[in-house]
């Protein structure tokens, strides 16, 4: 095919536009967008049939890739390609290993300049008569194996095959015809060199399912071990996302003894290995634990129990004490890797066993000396300059402190640096200490450690994802990234997201954020719902990023300045329906859910429920079953008699977490995920069943993960058979059976839900009740009726009856024989000269996203706060600024504030840590032309020990900070916010002017006139 192939040919696909180039023009191939070379209308050659066809003595992995390309086909199109030349045929190889591919440059037929000599590039085009025999071909070639590789998954991709077919049972759309369009395509050059994830807190789910499904490990003892038949299913989807680069699973596993195979397996597949920042010089510190045992010492330091190790020393993980048998167990994992000839990237440095900091103590001079040894180690054993082997020194934790006190890696390493283990980077490369080996970055979907574990279901919101990793990339982090993917299966989303935009963050702009869910929804279901699918994906990880799952039953306050925990609350409020809200959020989305569900065709129903339908529909009920415990405890306390139904309720919820996971586990995919969905997460907190760690450790028993139970624990009462009445006021406005209680103060600007009182039974008999007002302008909605548990009556003001000013009234609720108080206060405020945001309730609440004005560049990121928008400085790479000036960036907001005094605002920001280094992470206020009071939002938390203040703002995944303004007259107020430091995200500000609700979530947004 030519390219005088017209522009309606190409276009006719649907798929975007691409320059059409001829197989022999020098122009390099542009990249595209994965897989936009095929169509399935017509275009320059057809897969259905053609052979597939590779040379044998190219890599192994491409020889096995052509394999999975034929089966790829076969999957689409019903016909399996056979392997032998034909008169028209595909062509896979790499550019200098293949005969194939190299006999076709010889000859001129094609064109590789643009990709010759690159990492990991590929090339696809079709080519006429390319050799004797051959009318035709379509050419897949790299310019590495990896790149050959990738190329032939891209078009697997293309033609509708999803990276997760295997992991999550994706059948592909079956299809009669299967087109390649003329031109030469590629999909570029890596951004990121190294890109892949780490398996991780892999017990209980994957390592129950794993040995049961692929057999036990092979080392005497462990039979939990992860063998090569199932590091093989790793490898194949990490290359399908065009990762290279693993860190193997490490709890109680070794990677090189759970399989003799396992380094040979990747070898093969072509997948670099590297070992955590806790396992040096390519072995897992598990291949310590299993045969050394520690010597134990007395307080001087002298042994009072021999220890010993497989290389004659004492059996302790301490340079200070045990150097020489450790730089022999150093020196046999480089040893290991020359002589097996697997890829590899070898990590420095040294930690604590465990994941904790080095027993030795974090001086630098001992620092050095390690890694020096380890660099010495690695030239004698490769007899190869240091520099010739990839290293990576990775900064998790308090290894951060070693560089932020001066210690620096030799040029040539790549400096990992990571985020917080809860999505926040902690450092980003400094513009002015530029490295031959570049920078790193470690990432988190899955965690285990201080605040709490989150491991069971995706909870990355991919705004706030994409935010960190624009930022990474725009301050040059491009060498290796890594993302702690727990059992992998569960956080497929965003591992994709993230190997993707490893690959080309140009393509994936904050713009393309719902059109890459859409790709995503549309490659796992087909294209009818994948509108809907990508909006339930998006909602879902903006609802998921409010909290983490296993957080649910835990409220942290400050009492006198220090961080306090009660495992036994809700973090959600009673007022302001705050729960009950947030509750009917995720009840809503689990109905659309299922909705789609029922909708998909059976063939898509086991892949709908693991990539969608489970996480929703258990976040879903879990969310239920929070409130109806909570509501039960709050209930118990107050004599309800529908105490026990909540009870109920909330064990109904159990009933249906634990009947999901079984259907997980038995039902999908004809029973193929057994044991996999058994992670506990309701239980955290329950010390007194499982010891003090359960405030942030997975409930568990001898490192066995338990059962899940409610925790707290519902109560049960008992209910007397005479009816008595109870009043509750809406709020804390209190809980009588006679007496007074007060409602939430009434305003015309008010956008709070409407306020209420629940008429409830403290027996078992029924009775009526009416309620009653003092004055004309009180109205309920229910004001009389019968009450068999409760009555929920809303109470509303008729503001054309009440002048301006304030006033009270009183309702007044009869039933059972008793009779009950409310007290109702009204204030209308003049709406003359009113604009901007109307304080009502004593507070203003205004999303970050609607300012008045912008000065400066600002760019709005949709769907990162908790409950809307984030305003961020950009481009997120200016430098800090002095606020103040005219010409200073900032957010203006006009506000309308009914009193003068003394006013407090509050910043809701995302929880960003001071990456950059100039230090500190600030941001300014001021009110009209008041003082701009200047903040550094990270004081008295510390990133690198997880003390409890990062924690809060962690786990309650916002950081609120307070400025205290003075306002000396009612009307119309300038609020502004002044950008100090890049990556801040502005959430919202709440203006406290006395009256401001304890809301986990804050107010609801107020009225703006």
């Amino acid at each position: 095919m030519s390219a005088s192939v017209s522009r309606r040919a190409v276009l006719g696909t649907g798929l975007a536009a691409v320059p059409v180039l001829s197989s022999k023009t020098g122009a390099g191939p542009g990249p595209l967008e994965a897989g936009a070379y095929i169509s399935f209308t017509g275009g320059a050659f057809s897969l259905v049939g053609a052979p597939v066809v590779v040379d044998p003595d190219d890599h192994p992995g491409v020889v096995r890739v052509a394999a999975d390309l034929r089966a790829d086909i076969e999957r689409v199109t019903g016909v399996r390609p056979g392997s032998a030349l034909a008169r028209e045929a595909v062509l896979v190889g790499t550019i200098g290993r293949s005969a194939l591919i190299d006999g076709l440059v010889a000859a001129g037929k094609l064109d590789v300049s643009g990709i010759r000599g690159r990492w990991e590039t590929s090339l696809q085009t079709v080519v006429e008569r390319p050799m004797p025999g051959v009318d035709r071909a379509f050419v897949v070639a790299g310019s590495d194996p990896r790149g050959t590789i990738f190329g032939a998954y891209d078009v697997s991709y293309g033609i509708g095959v999803s990276p997760w077919h295997w992991w999550d049972d994706v059948p592909p759309t079956r299809r009669d015809q299967v087109w390649v369009l003329p031109g030469r395509y590629s999909q570029g050059t890596p951004a990121v060199k190294y890109r892949g994830f780490f398996i991780n807190d892999e017990n209980p789910a994957l390592g129950t399912w794993a040995p049961a499904y692929f057999g036990p490990g092979k080392a005497p003892g462990y039979p939990g071990g992860f063998t090569a038949d199932f590091y093989g299913r790793v490898f194949e989807v990490l290359l399908r996302l065009k990762g290279n680069y693993l860190w193997p699973a490490v709890w109680g596993r070794a990677f090189a003894e759970d399989d003799p195979e396992n380094h040979r397996r990747a070898a093969a597949y072509g997948v670099v290995m590297g070992t955590s920042h806790e396992a040096p010089m390519m072995r897992g510190i598990e291949e310590w634990n299993r045969h050394a045992v520690a010597a134990v010492r007395d307080a001087s330091g002298a042994i009072v129990t021999p220890g010993h190790d497989p290389y004659g020393g004492t059996g302790e993980w301490s340079y200070r004490l045990n150097a020489p048998a450790i730089r022999a167990y150093w020196r046999a994992g480089v040893q290991r890797m020359v002589d097996q000839g697997f890829e590899g990237v070898v990590t420095l440095g040294m930690r604590g066993n465990g994941d904790t900091s080095l027993p030795d103590g974090d001086g630098i001079e001992l620092m050095r000396e390690i890694i020096a040894a380890q660099r010495q180690i690695i030239e004698e054993v490769t007899g190869r300059p240091a520099a010739e082997t990839p290293q990576v020194w990775t900064l998790y934790k308090e290894v951060q402190r070693y560089w932020d006190r001066g210690l620096r890696a030799p040029d040539d390493v790549t400096v990992v640096l990571t985020d917080d283990n809860w999505g926040n980077i902690r450092k980003h490369p400094d513009p002015a200490e530029e490295r031959a080996g570049g920078y790193g970055l470690y990432y988190h979907f899955d965690y285990v450690g201080a605040g709490r574990n989150y491991k069971w279901v995706d909870t990355a919101n991919l705004r706030n994802v994409w935010e960190q990793l624009h930022a990474a990339h725009a301050y040059g982090n491009h060498g290796l990234w890594v993302a702690n993917v727990g059992d992998l299966k569960g956080n497929e989303l965003p591992t994709e997201f993230f190997l993707n935009y490893a690959w080309n963050p140009e393509s994936w702009d904050l713009s393309q954020l719902g059109a890459w869910e859409r790709r995503y929804a549309r490659q796992n279901f087909g294209a009818d719902q994948s509108a809907e699918i990508a909006s339930v994906l998006a909602a879902y990880g903006q609802l998921q990023a409010r909290r983490k799952p296993e957080l649910l039953n835990r409220r942290i306050t400050l009492v006198d300045g220090q961080v306090v925990y009660d495992d036994q609350q809700t973090p959600f409020a009673f007022g302001h329906r705050e729960l009950e809200r947030v509750t009917e959020e995720w009840r809503e989305l689990g109905k659309r859910a299922e909705r789609i569900g029922r909708r998909l065709p059976t063939r898509l129903r086991d892949a709908w429920f693991e990539l969608v339908g489970y996480e929703v529909r258990a976040t879903a009920n879990l969310y239920g079953l929070r409130s109806a415990e909570f509501t039960n405890l709050r209930y118990a306390a107050q004599g309800r008699s529908a105490t026990n139904s909540l009870a109920d309720a909330a064990e109904s919820g159990l009933s249906k977490d634990f009947a999901l996971a079984d259907h997980f586990n038995s039902a999908v995919a004809g029973g193929k995920w057994r044991g996999f969905q058994t992670q506990p997460h309701i239980d955290y907190g329950d010390v007194e069943r499982y010891g003090p760690n359960a405030g942030w450790q997975q409930p568990e028993k001898d490192n066995v993960a338990l059962p899940d139970v409610l925790f707290p624990a519902v109560r049960r009462i008992e209910v007397p058979e005479a009816a008595g009445l109870g009043v509750a006021a809406d709020g804390d406005g209190g809980v009588v059976t006679s007496g007074t209680a007060v409602l939430p103060v009434f305003s015309p600007y008010q956008t709070r839900p409407q306020q209420f009182v629940e008429v409830f039974n403290r027996g078992r008999t029924a009775f009526d009740y009416r309620i009653e007002t003092s004055v004309p302008w009180l109205m309920v909605d229910r004001p009389r009726g019968r009450v068999e548990e409760q009555v929920r009556v809303e109470v509303a003001v008729d503001w054309a009856r009440l002048p301006v000013g304030r006033a009270e009234g009183v309702l007044t609720v009869t039933g059972a024989g008793a009779s009950v108080a409310v007290t109702c206060v009204a204030e209308k405020p003049s709406g003359r000269g009113l604009r901007g945001f109307v304080e009502a309730g004593g507070y203003v609440a205004i999303d970050g996203e609607h300012y008045d004005r912008a000065v400066g560049g600002w760019r709005r990121i949709d769907g990162i706060g908790r409950t809307g928008a984030g305003m961020t400085p950009w481009p997120v790479t200016l430098p800090r600024q002095t606020p103040g000036g005219a010409n200073s960036p900032r957010l203006e907001y006009e506000v309308s504030l009914l009193s003068a005094g003394e006013v407090t605002v509050w910043a809701y920001l995302s929880p960003r840590n001071p990456a950059l280094p100039t230090g500190g992470l600030r941001y300014g206020v001021s009110l009209d032309a008041g003082p701009i009071e200047t903040v550094d939002i990270n004081v008295g938390a510390d990133d690198g020990l997880l003390n409890a203040v990062w924690a809060r703002n962690t786990s309650d995944n916002v950081n609120a900070t307070a400025t205290k303004h003075s306002v000396t007259k009612a009307g119309v107020h300038r609020l502004k916010f002044w950008m100090v430091d890049p990556t801040v995200v502005l959430q919202r500000l709440v203006i406290d002017t006395g009256g401001l609700p304890a809301l986990y979530l804050g107010p609801l947004e107020s009225r703006r006139v």
